[in-house]
């Protein structure tokens, strides 16, 4: 055995197996046709059973959480139509089918037909809330679209009549089972949608087998349902009854006579609306007319019109009285101003513009005379201190100690004045200023202070 061989274990290969099994397309989903042997329903919830036709058969499982929801109780003897994937079950290494789904066969091709039309067309949204519409509250005529002689019919224009006589009914007779049903359900749509005479249209039958009720699962039907400009009630078989016009359709009904009550209002309970809201309108009317009636009797025995004179002189008093504080209010408000005026007057002429402008051009030349002499000391006093200023200057001047014989030393570029022999080495030129020009020397020799 080479070395590079991995040796697995007897789980690994059994897992591996699985997970091929579960990758394959047609394995994870599949439909499978048998009759069930060894059936036990264990006390977990799960069924343990084989699958079996002439030739061979098929250990299976369904776990509780599927076969909760069958709608029937598997028997032992009973030939079924499943669907599940195919996966090994590690521990035993063998391969089973894990069911999820069965119907008794018989009506699974419906079945399954049915299944595949409610998956496609669900994708496509036709089942949506947002596209469904409303049923008009009072519609101005129905449309009925059903077997002209099956008790269907017959239970919703009973029941239409009874709920609003007043509301017509148009039928449109169709066949309801067989081949040629789908078509002649497709057809009256499309003709109640063109002539366009009614608000609502009640679509559906009397309950039957999957096979009675297959015209309202037909595509053809349940696009045109869509396609429907009026609104559409589906009322097709009894409430345990579901097909694929009820979920294209804008409201479902669990039975034909539900529909009929779904599209019109009861006019026994309109009129008892109606009474009841008279009855609590004149309950208020009654009310408020008491109300205002208590009112009118509490004003009547106000003391204002048993005896309107005396509140009429006691306002002619209160008129008297104001009138006599408004006219000493006036005398006040007049003598006021008359001694503001006074006081303004006097200001006035203490303020006259001829004794101030007099006063001010008097101000005025003292006031010039003071600047000037100011002005002629200042100047003096400045031009004293700059003569005395210019002379400290000169003194302290370089140009005035080279004058002496003193020069001032910089370096080549004649930016930085040399101040010792270290600033400088042998061989570097350097600039002389004297009081009356430069010289441009070259260092020969150093010689530093001892």
């Amino acid at each position: 055995m080479a070395d590079r061989t991995r040796v697995f274990s007897i789980k690994e290969i059994n897992r591996y197996i699985g997970m091929k099994l579960e990758s394959d397309g047609l394995l994870s989903d599949v439909w499978l046709r048998g009759e069930i042997s060894n059936f036990t329903h264990h006390s977990s919830g799960h069924m343990y059973f084989t699958l079996k036709d002439k030739d061979s058969r098929l250990k299976c499982i369904m776990f509780a959480s599927h076969n909760q929801r069958l709608p029937f109780i598997p028997k032992e003897g009973a030939k079924v139509l499943a669907r599940g994937n195919v996966s090994v079950y590690e521990r035993d290494g063998n391969y089973q089918f894990y069911c999820t789904s069965m119907q008794p066969d018989g009506v699974g091709s419906l079945y399954l037909a049915y299944e595949q039309l409610k998956r496609k067309l669900q994708d496509e949204g036709l089942f949506d809330a947002v596209r469904k519409r409303p049923i008009p509250k009072f519609p101005k005529a129905i449309g009925v679209i059903t077997s002209a002689t099956g008790a269907a019919v017959r239970d919703i224009l009973i029941t239409l009549q009874r709920r609003h006589p007043s509301v017509p009914v148009l039928l449109f007779p169709v066949s309801v089972q067989g081949t040629g049903a789908a078509p002649s359900i497709v057809k009256a749509i499309e003709n109640m949608n063109r002539l366009g005479e009614v608000d609502v249209l009640i679509i559906g039958r009397g309950g039957g087998s999957l096979e009675e009720l297959w015209a309202f699962n037909e595509e053809a039907v349940a696009r045109s349902i869509a396609a429907s400009r009026i609104p559409v009630i589906s009322a097709v078989g009894h409430e345990t009854d579901f097909t694929i016009a009820d979920f294209v359709a804008d409201l479902r009904a669990a039975t034909p006579t539900a529909a009929a009550e779904l599209a019109v209002t009861s006019v026994q309970e309109l009129q008892a609306k109606l009474a009841h809201m008279e009855s609590r309108l004149t309950q208020m009317l009654r009310m408020t007319l008491q109300g205002r009636q208590e009112r009118l009797a509490r004003l009547r025995r106000s003391p204002v019109f048993l005896n309107p004179r005396k509140y009429v002189l006691q306002q002619t008093q209160l008129l008297d009285v104001m009138r006599e504080r408004l006219r000493n209010r006036a005398l006040r408000l007049a003598e006021r101003n008359r001694v503001n005026y006074r006081n303004l007057h006097s200001a006035l002429s203490r303020a006259h513009p001829g004794a101030r402008a007099a006063l001010a051009s008097k101000q005025l030349h003292l006031t010039s005379a003071r600047l000037e002499a100011s002005m002629a000391a200042g100047m003096k006093g400045k031009r004293l201190q700059l003569l005395s200023s210019m002379r400290q200057l000169d003194a302290l001047s370089p140009l005035k100690v080279m004058s002496r014989g003193y020069s001032l030393v910089y370096d080549e570029h004649g930016n930085k004045l040399v101040k010792s022999v270290s600033d400088v080495q042998l061989g570097d030129l350097i600039h002389v200023k004297v009081s009356d020009g430069q010289l441009e020397c070259q260092v020969w020799g150093l010689k530093g202070e001892a």
